[in-house]
């Protein structure tokens, strides 16, 4: 069996932590590493699946991104634990007693019995040197500082390091083999006080960028600590105005903390996304520095010098980058502080009060394809927006404003519908009715539709119970099909008057009719009759029913290219603006189309773009009581 300093001088040390190896694991590179030093290791990756190794940089997998899945050496932990249970012998000694070692000399690279660290400590020109307890050195308190001796010259210690082979080589080598084939040598003493100093520098860097980072995470908490505050203003607010309204805005008041507890945890979120971001950061980099760190614990070469540098570059690589902004933490608290609660009373009414501050903007603009040939947008039962186009084709798009799907290319699409169970209903150029399957699949099944010359184009809209409407601008009237089509119109609703039915959409839980003629919107009964009319001169009026029954409306300067968008209820009485005069790019033509998704934003299209609008906060929200009647008259989502 070796001894202990013949074993401790082969690769039983690891190359990152430069200690005997504990739980030694194989990567598939057949290089091993400590399974605590890879774990070290694995942190610092943002993809959770390899680990690179730190000396040849090839991957491995890693089971389940458990660390402790990997192979482990057997054999290679078998001999580290038998030289563990083993104490080293004296190295002085000329005798074969094989004295146990109780002191190690880091300057000779000896270990010495008790005889010989006597004799050792009485030598003069030696009284200089290091000495350490055996028993130090064995629980890895002190690492062993040593010369290794020339393999080829075995009396001259290996006192030059060869910065292109990246290994210790006596004055021998260096003079046969290394400065002959023009390679740079130094002295092992300087490059490893070089490499100390560049340790300190990475440390120094390290350091400043923790501080850094630890002082944004705290500026993070701060944000949150105000926007907290606020919150609980908010909340102190509306108990207050609660109580001063008595029990019956108990319903009310439950409904306002529930948009400050959606303020809340949409605010809280958006910072716990950054705070997260911000300490896997903090995680990866001192994870680096650590491994970094241990090259100064004795002298690198070999595996363990080529997996040093790489963390080295790892770790500057790192430290070149920007240093967190807290603008956007601060973003978040400015927004939250612009919240506040607005208690309100009116004449023969009681009103709890609103939030305020709540604003939308432009989330998305998308250029259509073409120009000026947009038709009509209806919302698909899938949630995308459906938008015809009259040279061709239903361009398919998300509320992020991305185009999905297109069909239909070859159909010039003027209306769309869509009926419960997944049918769609298309109005061509022609003013021709076709039914389609959930595949674009065109149905056998025929409408006696009145043609573009008589009855010129129009809106489209489906109800509830499946009845199409078919609205002719020129004819000034509706018509009314079943879904089984091959039949003439059901019944007719004649417009009255001025009004052109150019856009048509259906109220949910009735059946009025909401339409515009451009100018105005109408609200229709059952059969016909005008029920409310809302009009803004100088401004095109285009409508779109919401899921709630609520009207929106689009005002449109289109010579200046402004857009307002204001909220009705369905007898269409206003609630409130939602965006103001929002500057467009002017389209050809003064043709528009509003609708909503089913996630809450507007989708508002000219003739060749899209905009959607979605709402940053939410707007004032009134809750009024009347002849001891409670009614919700104006809402908006949060």
């Amino acid at each position: 069996m070796a001894t202990f300093h013949q074993i401790s001088s082969q690769n039983l040390e690891c190359p990152i932590c430069l200690t005997l190896f504990n739980q030694p694991k194989s990567l598939t590179c057949s290089h091993t590493f400590c399974k605590d030093c890879l774990q070290r290791i694995f942190q610092t990756r943002l993809s959770r699946q390899t680990i690179t190794c730190p000396i040849c940089r090839k991957e491995t997998p890693v089971p389940g991104g458990n660390v402790s899945k990997l192979q482990t050496n057997a054999p290679l932990n078998s001999l580290v634990d038998e030289v563990k249970t083993k104490n080293p012998i004296c190295t002085v000694c000329e005798t074969d007693e094989n004295l146990p070692a109780v002191s190690y000399c880091q300057d000779c690279g000896k270990y010495m019995c008790e005889s010989c660290e006597k004799t050792h400590s009485n030598w003069k020109l030696v009284s200089n040197h290091k000495v350490v307890a055996m028993r130090e050195v064995l629980s890895g308190k002190v690492p062993l500082e040593r010369r290794r001796k020339c393999k080829k010259h075995p009396n001259d210690d290996e006192e030059y390091f060869c910065t292109k082979c990246r290994e210790y080589i006596c004055g021998k080598c260096g003079m046969v083999r290394h400065l002959q084939a023009g390679h740079q040598i130094e002295e092992a003493t300087i490059h490893e006080e070089n490499l100390k100093e560049n340790i300190k520098e990475l440390q120094k860097g390290a350091k400043s960028k923790k501080t850094a980072l630890e002082n944004h995470i705290a500026f993070i908490k701060t944000q949150r600590n105000e926007i907290t505050n606020m919150m609980k203003k908010l909340n102190n607010n509306i108990e207050k105005t609660y109580e001063e309204y008595m029990q019956r805005l108990l319903a009310e008041r439950e409904t306002l903390k529930g948009q400050v507890k959606r303020c809340s945890d949409k605010f809280e979120k958006e910072l716990q996304v950054m705070e997260e971001k911000s300490r896997r950061t903090l995680s990866h980099m001192t994870a680096l520095e650590e491994l970094v760190t241990n090259g100064v614990k004795v002298p690198l070469e070999k595996d363990a010098l080529f997996a040093h540098d790489t963390l080295c570059q790892d770790l500057k690589s790192f430290l070149e980058r920007d240093d967190p902004d807290d603008q956007s933490p601060r973003f978040v608290a400015e927004r939250a502080q612009k919240i506040s609660f607005c208690k309100e009373a009116k004449v023969n009414e009681l009103c709890l009060g609103a939030l305020e501050g709540y604003t939308w903007d432009v989330k998305a603009e998308v250029e259509l394809p073409g120009k000026d040939n947009m038709t009509c947008i209806t919302l698909a039962p899938d949630g995308k927006m459906a938008v015809g186009s009259w040279k061709g084709g239903i361009h398919l798009y998300s509320a992020d404003g991305d185009l999905k799907q297109t069909v239909l290319k070859d159909v010039s699409v003027c209306n769309i519908g869509y009926l419960s169970d997944g049918l769609s209903v298309v109005r061509d150029g022609e003013n021709k009715l076709s039914l389609y399957t959930e595949q674009w699949e065109k149905l056998n099944v025929t409408f006696e539709a009145i043609n573009f010359d008589k009855g010129g184009f129009g809106g489209l809209t489906v109800d509830k119970d499946d009845s199409i409407y078919v609205g002719y601008r020129e004819s000034k009237m509706i018509q009314v099909f079943t879904p089984r089509g091959g039949f003439k119109a059901v019944r007719e609703i004649m417009c009255s008057g001025y009004i052109m039915p150019c856009q048509l959409f259906h109220c949910h839980t009735t059946r009025n009719l909401i339409l515009t003629d451009t100018a105005a919107v109408v609200c229709l009964d059952g059969v016909g009759k005008n029920e409310n009319v809302v009009l803004k001169e100088g401004m095109s009026a285009w409508p779109a029913v919401c899921r709630d029954d609520s009207v929106i409306v689009a005002w449109v300067t289109h010579e200046d290219g402004l857009v307002s968008i204001d909220r009705y209820t369905r007898d269409l009485e206003h609630v409130c603006n939602i965006v103001t005069n929002v500057k467009i790019q002017k389209s050809g033509r003064g043709w528009y189309y509003l609708q909503e998704f089913e996630s809450g934003e507007i989708a508002f299209c000219t003739t060749d773009r899209l905009y959607i609008f979605e709402e940053l906060s939410c707007k004032r929200c009134y809750f009024h009581f009347s002849s001891g009647l409670t009614f919700l008259s104006k809402l908006t989502h949060c």
